[in-house]
């Protein structure tokens, strides 16, 4: 059998296997991780919910590392380069490092059509498997019970803040959404919900499992003033802290969950405190409330439902005032593309919509077409462009240092920004 020679070919290769881009399913996937004799000899944590999955899996490794772990990471989607996806001890692996996992999952699978998710998770969990580590903790990606991330029984579950979006596969309401992603929990295994409000589905499913539910606000909790913070859960607490590296009022429930985590799993993984201040204060993730140095200000979000812009709006708020902010802003077409840009209109002084590199987003003259009423006394204007970059050029140019640039929405939004138009924004303005 002749194989593709370079990660991309495989890529391009898994994209043509399955008509489906997602095809909730486990049965063929437990097959293949089965032929595989994929299985993990040290404790994996895995992360489910809507919002703040990517920071709690970035926090939880960073703590982690901290404390001197060597630890496996699974993440997505990429913002710029595939390999963003699979991280031990920090560091990207390199796609050629890639290759005899995805030849393994091909052989494995014995003409069986796996999507392109359930392929590359299935390559990305045979390199973690095989990697000498202390620790992996896996990103869910569209749900809970038939995502390809559930093939893997986890020694404690992180549920993050639920919200409505995927509904054509997860369910019309936070109940079912709710329903769906619980199912990572596991019987007599520790299940974090770190959603302050979270559906009901989310508890009695735990409850009828018999999972050792850890619920914010009654088993593990926090609190802080403008300066510090402290954690407190069972038995432990941790004072005196300084807020997360990741900005943004919400990343404290996702610190809150990723210490939470790593408690629960103190015995196999004793957690000096220094490593949670250490761990905090260190962690970084491109694209999550990212303020980019220089002027005019840049900030990048890659919000894209209705609890997240909310977030995203109340963040931008609290920076203080600029006389202008200019947005870029792409989406998916199966989004409330109409609510979430009107949650964003009070703060929005002129729109750069931009078509994205996927078929399944709306055009930037689709999304012109929805551009949400002007506030009372404001002239707001709307443009289209044909990539996040020459959106972003745009806004640029018709920008004032002391203005603000927000690029929000789709991940194909901010990672076209990181690609292309990010290094000629900060040198025309440093320089």
């Amino acid at each position: 059998m002749t194989y593709p020679a370079t990660l991309a070919d495989w890529l391009a290769h898994c994209e043509r296997l399955h008509p489906k881009t997602i095809d909730m399913t486990l049965e063929r996937v437990n097959v293949v991780r089965d032929r595989l004799g994929l299985r993990f000899a040290v404790p994996v944590i895995t992360v489910a919910g809507t919002n703040g999955k990517g920071s709690t899996c970035a926090m939880t490794e960073s703590i982690a590392l901290q404390a001197g772990y060597r630890v496996g990471l699974y993440s997505k989607p990429h913002l710029v380069h595939f390999e963003e996806r699979c991280r031990i001890n920090g560091e990207m692996v390199g796609a050629e490092a890639l290759l005899p996992h995805f030849q393994a999952v091909e052989d494995a699978r014995q003409g069986a059509a796996l999507t392109y998710f359930e392929f590359t998770t299935l390559a990305i969990l045979r390199a973690l498997s095989m990697a000498a580590l202390d620790l992996v903790i896996l990103e869910v990606g569209l749900g809970g019970r038939l995502d390809a991330v559930d093939t893997i029984d986890a020694d404690c579950v992180v549920i993050t803040a639920i919200d409505i979006d995927h509904v054509e596969y997860l369910g019309p309401d936070r109940e079912s959404i709710g329903h769906e992603k619980a199912h990572v929990m596991r019987a007599g295994r520790p299940a974090i919900v770190s959603d302050p409000l979270p559906p009901a589905s989310v508890i009695a499913y735990g409850e009828a499992i018999g999972a050792d539910l850890w619920l914010v606000g009654r088993d593990f909790n926090h609190a802080g003033d403008r300066q510090q913070w402290a954690w407190s859960g069972r038995g432990r607490r941790y004072a005196g802290m300084a807020y997360p590296a990741l900005r943004g009022a919400n990343q404290l429930l996702n610190a809150s969950g990723a210490i939470a985590a790593l408690e629960a799993l103190r015995e196999r993984l004793p957690l000096p405190a220094q490593a949670v201040r250490s761990g905090l204060a260190l962690v970084e993730l491109p694209g999550r409330f990212q303020i980019v140095p220089g002027q005019p200000t840049l900030v990048l979000d890659v919000a894209h439902n209705a609890q997240s812009v909310a977030a995203l709006a109340q963040n931008l708020d609290a920076m203080g005032f600029f006389p202008r902010t200019l947005a870029v802003f792409g989406a998916m077409r199966d989004k409330d593309i109409g609510a979430l840009l009107a949650r964003m209109a009070p703060l929005v002084d002129a729109w750069y919509f931009c078509d994205l590199a996927t078929p399944r987003a709306a055009s930037a003259a689709e999304l012109v077409q929805q551009q949400p009423a002007a506030p009372a006394g404001r002239s707001v204007t709307a443009h289209g462009h044909a990539t996040p970059a020459l959106a972003l050029q745009a806004a640029a140019a018709a920008a004032d240092p002391t203005d603000r640039i927000v690029v929000f929405g789709s991940f194909y939004t901010v990672g076209g920004v990181l690609q292309e138009g990010l290094p000629r924004l900060t040198a025309r303005h440093l320089g």
